[in-house]
């Protein structure tokens, strides 16, 4: 027996993500839950867009990486081409990004920046925080219907460019974000990506060019998947912003994105953009031993500000590509 019942109350609003399978009784194995309603879980995940098992036995780290393969069919996929700090845990089991527990981290999806991304989403609660530390959700449609026409056709004809600095001694360095020291291999592999590579005097910067509006490879609807916004300078702080700036030059700043021609997006059109993201934003408080699962083209995720020890166990799986057409 199932219970697909929105969970309610005053972190979540009935209708919202994500839907919430609650173990209908104690000690239930997550895995064997999963095995006897994955069709069900499934079709939640690809209608609702994120899904969430709580109160299921999960056995710890390596129950959590079984329950990759009982509902995607394939073991977790590596964390390559990085952007943000992560611990290996286990495997390709990974933390949560390690950044200080008192900085917000916006809606974003998921290596959306790149030639090929992890179709699903894998969180689960070692430890929740003391307060607040929820991942936020946001329904992908949503923000994409919200986005003024004009904005949004705009990026469709001119796509958008991602430009990385990797420096030495300031944030991922390459090494870590391409899990080699070997630059020809970087190259390489960034060459099969769709990534030009410069080497540089303060270490390596890539540029691409990508879609800023894809098909979803199930459903079909179109939706508002990159990383335009949560790269973009103006989008970290602006006590940040003013530091990086004294720092670097524009075409030397860590991360930023831009039209896809190379033109600079005006902050007031990424300020509608954030707007958009947090309009369809919602919310829900962890409980040891969650597992959200997020359709990583249907739903955006963040993270907010915490206090206490909060640990999150992280893993993505199904390796998917724009669609053909």
């Amino acid at each position: 027996m199932t219970t697909t019942t929105p969970l309610l109350g005053p972190t979540v609003r009935a209708g919202y993500l994500p839907q919430v399978y609650e173990a209908p009784a104690p000690g239930i194995a997550v895995a064997e839950f999963i095995e006897s309603n994955r069709p069900g879980i499934r079709a939640a995940l690809h209608s609702r867009g994120a899904v969430l098992l709580r109160g299921f036995d999960v056995a710890g780290v390596d129950g959590f990486n079984g329950s990759v393969h009982a509902l995607s069919g394939t073991p977790p996929l590596t964390y390559a081409e990085r952007s943000s700090p992560r611990s290996t845990i286990r495997g390709q089991v990974y933390t949560s990004t390690d950044y200080p527990a008192d900085e917000e981290i916006f809606l974003h999806n998921e290596n959306s920046y790149q030639a090929v991304w992890p179709q699903a989403l894998y969180f689960y609660c070692i430890e929740p925080a003391h307060t607040l530390g929820a991942t936020p959700l946001a329904d992908i449609r949503q923000v994409f219907r919200a986005i003024d026409p004009d904005v949004r056709g705009e990026f469709t004809r001119r796509r958008w460019r991602v430009v990385r600095n990797f420096h030495e001694d300031f944030g991922v360095p390459w090494q870590q974000a391409f899990n080699t020291d070997d630059r020809a291999a970087v190259t390489a592999y960034c060459e099969g990506k769709g990534l030009v590579v410069e080497w540089t005097a303060g270490g390596l910067r890539t540029t691409a060019i990508r879609d800023a509006v894809h098909r979803h490879p199930v459903t079909g609807e179109d939706v508002w998947f990159n990383h335009i916004t949560f790269f973009h300078v103006s989008t970290v702080a602006p006590d940040v912003r003013e530091g990086l700036q004294e720092i670097f030059a524009d075409e030397d700043l860590p991360t930023n994105s831009y039209y896809g021609d190379g033109a600079p997006i005006p902050d007031d059109v990424v300020a509608h953009l954030r707007q958009c993201y947090r309009d369809a934003s919602t919310r829900f408080d962890w409980q040891r031993h969650d597992i959200l699962v997020v359709d990583n083209m249907l739903a955006a995720h963040a993270r907010e500000p915490f206090t206490g020890p909060r640990r999150i166990a992280v893993a993505m799986a199904e390796p998917s590509q724009p669609a053909a057409g």
